[in-house]
């Protein structure tokens, strides 16, 4: 995918009980409180159509320093009620602060292709290599395809409130991240020229996790200024939404 910086904190994690209800709880409060915050400037949301976790979220941000800024912090650190309810129920996050080291194409595509990984001792540089050198470019230029980033850990957030309730979180591996208008290609990328043999080939430890994933809902920061906040809302009292009042 083209990020709008060249850092982004990038989040995968399943969702305990229903699902409709996180999304409710993301797209109604969590995504405009996130993208008001001084120094984010665009959230996506994308769901798992193969691979998991189920949800793959990425805040393209200004940079590292974001991630222990005041306006950050305390933001995490006073959950409203609702998001409160919603932390207990995460499973699985892995998240963290990473830097762009490849990038290639623009705009973003409805349909992404995401794998993780981790290179193998020694093999940072031959793996870097190969993918800024010769993956990156190759398949953002390919039809059906729009962008492609290579993505590196940078900074472990900071333990606050929210990730107290919900449990520590792992730590964030390598990601490439590519998105398209077509999903069969992304789908054949991942079964040919990207599969985890392949990356195993150029230097990756085992273990790369792959998935595909569709666009779900997409803020920016400009947009988030245009608009006041929804009113909070208790768990109990989200009239019209599943699982509350009518």
């Amino acid at each position: 995918m083209a990020l709008v910086s060249d850092t982004a904190m990038v989040l995968y994690y399943n969702i305990a009980g229903d699902n409709a209800d996180h999304d409710d709880w993301h797209t109604y409060e969590h995504m405009h409180e996130r993208l008001s915050i001084p120094g984010f400037l665009r959230g996506s949301r994308w769901i798992a159509k193969s691979g998991k976790p189920k949800y793959l979220v990425v805040y393209e941000v200004g940079g590292v320093e974001v991630s222990t800024s005041a306006s950050y912090l305390d933001r995490l650190n006073a959950p409203t009620a609702w998001t409160s309810a919603m932390m207990t129920r995460f499973r699985n996050m892995i998240r963290g602060f990473c830097t762009v080291v490849a990038s290639s194409g623009f705009g973003l595509g409805s349909n992404a292709l995401s794998v993780r990984f981790s290179p193998a001792k020694g093999k940072e540089t031959e793996l870097l290599g190969w993918l800024a050198q010769e993956v990156i470019p190759k398949i953002s230029s390919r039809r059906g395809m729009s962008s492609a980033s290579l993505l590196r850990p940078a900074l472990i957030p900071p333990m606050t409130k929210e990730q107290s309730i919900r449990g520590r979180d792992t730590d964030m591996t390598w990601v490439l991240l590519a998105t398209g208008y077509d999903a069969a290609t992304l789908e054949s990328l991942t079964n040919e020229e990207l599969g985890a043999h392949v990356f195993e080939r150029h230097g990756s430890s085992s273990g790369v996790e792959q998935g595909t994933y569709r666009l779900d809902y997409t803020l920016s920061a400009e947009e988030a200024a245009r608009s006041a906040p929804n009113p909070p809302l208790q768990p109990d009292a989200r009239v019209g939404l599943p699982g509350g009042k009518m």
